[in-house]
């Protein structure tokens, strides 16, 4: 595939993760406890995950020819369309209005609550191996966000089951580097938008679209011990002990970078951390909009991820990723010893620990 063929793809993708930033960084600001939900699964999820959702779907669909348009995303509309959704719906729209006559390059009628609840579902795309499907986490690291921490807008695009192209927009990733920690919330972060497309590389560029685009590379690091890795902030959703151990079997010495969401991803595509290890509990099913973007845009970057087999992530199978236990990322060159110290510690890890 040519490296300019999804340019074009890149440039829309980033418009719509822009706009979406802007809404969830409002509602980051004046977060309110009505406005925070809980799903099945007992996450978290904000007016900010709906709004965010239906802008990327609204942009996307309106300068896509007409039936051409597919996504995978995590938010449906079930909930919203009950006379108990009635208030969000409301808030959710409003936001989504405000949002896009913030943008003086759009100059549309206002969108209705009907039209808002179409946008969100157009995310309920099953992807798979044929044709091209937008994936999208609308708000990824949705705890991060309600915490008033790290979180990401991840848009990828898969092109007949392979990601071609990612956008992750980070709005509270610093500019500069995180290698030694994040700063205080109180340094206004500036936030970053990093963008990859196949054969293209990847470039990190400020999220406000001050100043141009950048390429980035993964660290060259060679030796383990000088090696900085990042993982999960939240130590329920990551095996934090076993991380510990696979650092300790590398000699890595410098202690983990924790954050939430695809940010991660774009940190390491800049070189902040070496080595990228997830490792959920049992029973936990990956979800492939956590992944996609991030994942090109490390491999753009000049890194690998793999899961604990040393395979390549495979997101041609729907809306899971059915893998190896574990997601690892690093570079080329420290891919072996990695994946070794991997293996091992996976090996020797205790089926009730697992649990």
């Amino acid at each position: 595939m040519a490296a300019s063929s999804y340019h074009a793809d890149v440039a829309l993708a980033t418009k719509a993760v822009r706009l979406a930033s802007r809404l969830c960084q409002t509602v980051q600001r004046t977060l309110l406890v009505e406005e925070t939900q809980s799903k099945s699964d007992a996450s978290p999820v904000t007016v900010a995950d709906y709004g965010s959702q239906a802008l990327v779907s609204w942009s996307l669909a309106r300068e896509l020819p007409p039936g051409s348009f597919s996504m995978v995303a995590e938010e449906d509309s079930e909930e919203l369309r009950t006379e108990a959704g009635k208030p969000m719906l409301e808030r959710i729209t409003q936001l989504v209005n405000e949002t896009i006559a913030s943008d003086a390059t759009l100059d549309v009628a206002p969108l209705s609550n009907e039209e808002v609840l179409e946008a969100i579902e157009r995310g309920n795309s099953e992807g798979g191996s044929n044709g091209r499907h937008w994936v999208l986490d609308p708000i990824d690291g949705t705890r991060g966000f309600v915490r008033g921490d790290q979180y990401a807008i991840a848009l990828g695009l898969l092109d007949n089951g392979q990601v071609v192209a990612g956008v992750l927009g980070c709005p509270n990733l610093p500019m500069d580097s995180i290698a030694n920690g994040l700063p205080a919330r109180s340094s206004n972060p500036v936030g970053c938008l990093f963008s990859a497309s196949i054969g293209a590389g990847t470039s990190v560029e400020a999220l406000d679209g001050s100043g141009e685009p950048k390429p980035v590379h993964v660290s060259d690091c060679e030796d383990t011990a000088m090696a900085t890795f990042c993982e999960s902030y939240e130590s329920a959703h990551s095996m934090q002990s076993l991380t510990s151990n696979i650092a300790g079997v590398l000699g890595v010495k410098a202690p983990p970078v924790r954050i939430d969401s695809q940010a991660k991803y774009g940190a390491m595509a800049r070189g902040d951390a070496v080595i990228y290890l997830r490792f959920p509990f049992a029973g936990y099913r990956e979800k492939i909009w956590d992944h996609a973007a991030g994942a090109i845009v490390i491999t753009e970057a000049g890194g690998e991820v793999f899961d604990a087999a040393g395979k390549p992530l495979d997101f041609s199978r729907g809306r899971w990723l059915d893998l190896e236990v574990g997601i690892v990322a690093t570079n080329k060159k420290l891919k072996p010893l990695v994946l070794s110290a991997v293996q091992k510690c996976v090996k020797e890890l205790k089926p009730s620990a697992k649990h």
